[in-house]
């Protein structure tokens, strides 16, 4: 098992990675000192694979579960669905010392890590992420919420996990389109802060594909210490955290603008990517060599690098990306890289700048 931890003092939690977690769920939660009385939430798609063995450890262990089962999908990340969680928890009667299991991807982790934020004032919560992009970025970090008809993840809350179980079995059946998107973030953090591990994937990027054991544990390990680190050092996003925003401008307003759920996560934020390495080119002189690299990694992950807009899709996505929540003072401000391997936040971009993507958001003339 490889284990990574996140310090934030009494509220640091540790980070397990190995085959078989869910199985160990139950003991886990024991170690806690939880309260008895909790709650899985899931979804329709993953609750049909893992929500009985995740169930059973729990009462194994002597805990009370409750199921919750959500609608799959980025449409269930709205207060709507919110409301009705609270009222099944409070129907089973969870106390202060009760907690929540969120068993899932990232759409599931980002509304039940909301709901222990909010639920009682708070109360605590456990990520088993299923899917390889919540692996390796939204189960740790404790960004959690919901999307609005604005924009994503405009309602939330920081609050850490007491824990993140990686089962590494999970991701064995996960959909490829699935698991191609959670490479977007594992690429991001090779940009971001960590050029050997860039070097790496795109050395080891067959193995990968293939899911070989070995080389995706020890990803996943590197992608959760890197975030771990900078959690470490900025835990609510006022200064280093910013730099894992790094294409998601544009990414979120690509989900937004196109109608949640028709681009994943993934997918969306590798166009952002590839459209914020040609800007960074432009503002802070991103070598054209590095610029190349990002892209074709992308292109060879299988991931899009480009999106087809017609003339009121491009205005509708530009407007998503001014509704932003990292827009300060009406500014758009990006996260830029000046090399692979190093990247700035806050960088103002102007609308002129734009127009060296055109090969990134690709203009048409009929409906895209």
């Amino acid at each position: 098992m490889r284990t990574v931890s996140v310090e934030l003092g009494d509220r640091s939690y540790a980070i397990k990675i190995a085959p078989g977690l869910l199985k160990q769920l139950g003991q886990e939660c024991a170690r806690l000192k939880l309260g008895r009385r909790c709650a899985i939430i899931t979804d329709s798609i993953v609750g049909k694979k893992y929500a009985r063995p995740a169930f059973e450890s729990l009462v194994l262990a002597g805990f009370e579960p409750l199921l919750i089962i959500i609608p799959a999908g980025e449409k269930s990340k709205r207060v709507s669905v919110v409301e009705k969680c609270f009222d099944r928890l409070a129907a089973h009667r969870l106390e202060r010392k009760s907690f929540i299991v969120a068993l899932g991807g990232g759409v599931v982790g980002d509304l039940a890590g909301f709901v222990a934020a909010t639920y009682l004032r708070g109360i605590p919560f456990v990520q088993v992420p299923t899917t390889l992009l919540a692996q390796v970025d939204s189960s740790v970090g404790g960004k959690t919420g919901v999307n609005l008809q604005a924009g994503k993840n405009l309602v939330g809350a920081f609050y850490q996990p007491q824990l993140v179980l990686c089962d590494l079995d999970a991701l064995k059946t996960l959909p490829n389109r699935e698991y191609v998107s959670g490479l977007a973030e594992v690429i991001k953090y090779g940009v971001i802060y960590d050029a050997i591990l860039f070097a790496q994937l795109e050395r080891q990027l067959p193995k990968l594909l293939q899911r070989e054991a070995a080389t995706l544990a020890a990803v996943i390990a590197r992608c959760c210490e890197i975030k771990a680190n900078i959690v470490g050092q900025d835990e609510t996003e006022s200064d280093l955290r910013a730099i894992l925003n790094f294409g998601h401008t544009i990414g979120h307003a690509i989900e937004n603008s196109s109608g949640y759920g028709k681009f994943l996560h993934g997918e969306a934020i590798a166009i952002g990517q590839v459209a914020a390495a040609k800007l960074s080119q432009t503002i802070l002189g991103l070598p054209s060599a590095d610029a190349e690299r990002i892209e074709q990694l992308f292109v060879a992950a299988g991931l899009p690098v480009r999106i087809k807009l017609n003339g009121k899709r491009r205005e509708k996505l530009f407007a998503a990306m001014r509704l932003d929540k990292k827009v300060s003072g009406g500014e758009i401000k990006f996260v830029l890289a000046e090399k692979i391997g190093k990247v700035r936040f806050g960088c103002k971009v102007q609308s002129h700048h734009f127009s060296g993507m055109t090969d990134v958001l690709v203009t048409t003339r009929r409906p895209a």
